[in-house]
């Protein structure tokens, strides 16, 4: 055998050692892939800013709306009609309300996805096998940015939002079901307002 072969077989026995690195999704392709998610249904564990720690379900019906459907209590936080109204379990006063615009999270609810567009992409990374897209609204970056964590073949796994005053919560997804169909209701803040009185 040559001396160029003994060099070069320790780097190809190290090579077959440790799986491929993923390769980085497209930012076309997740852009594909999120306006291909209508509906969806997935269990959800949400590290908040302070450390804990909550459970439940997370319904998505694109474009727009989504239901957070909290463990433990009756927090509930809905976005639907450009509206997010978050229902604090322990309080019997209305929710607090605010444009789904100015959140970070309307950017995967968004009626058609773009992430080539200027300035909303400030990250892109591949990550433990993972693609990391981090992004904001380039006219509004005050309202903070959101980190979604992608796995091969294009899946969302988790989304970490920034918000304007730099708290984060992070939101990992159990397996998502697709195509699920939902009341009409399961989005409408008024009658959740209604039902709580």
């Amino acid at each position: 055998m040559k001396l160029r072969s003994l060099a070069i077989a320790p780097v190809l026995a190290l090579a077959m050692a440790f799986p491929a690195m993923a390769e980085k999704i497209p930012l076309n392709e997740i852009s594909r892939y999120l306006n291909s998610l209508k509906t969806a249904q997935a269990e959800f564990t949400q590290v908040n800013g302070d450390g804990s720690i909550s459970t439940g379900t997370v319904f998505i019906h694109r474009p727009n709306r989504v239901r957070f459907e909290y463990k433990g209590d009756k927090t509930l936080v809905l976005a639907s009609a450009g509206q997010v109204a978050v229902f604090d379990g322990k309080s019997r006063s209305g929710p607090q309300q605010y444009p789904l615009s100015q959140t970070p999270l309307s950017i995967i609810l968004d009626q058609n996805v773009n992430l080539a567009r200027k300035g909303m992409v400030t990250g892109h990374s591949e990550r433990k096998n993972t693609t990391v897209v981090k992004a904001h609204d380039p006219a509004h970056p005050q309202y903070g940015s959101i980190e979604m964590v992608f796995t091969a073949p294009t899946e969302l796994r988790q989304w970490v939002v920034t918000d304007d005053t730099g708290k984060k919560t992070t939101v990992i997804l159990g397996e998502m079901k697709k195509g699920v169909s939902f009341k009409p209701s399961t989005f409408a803040i008024q009658n959740e307002i209604n039902r709580r009185k």
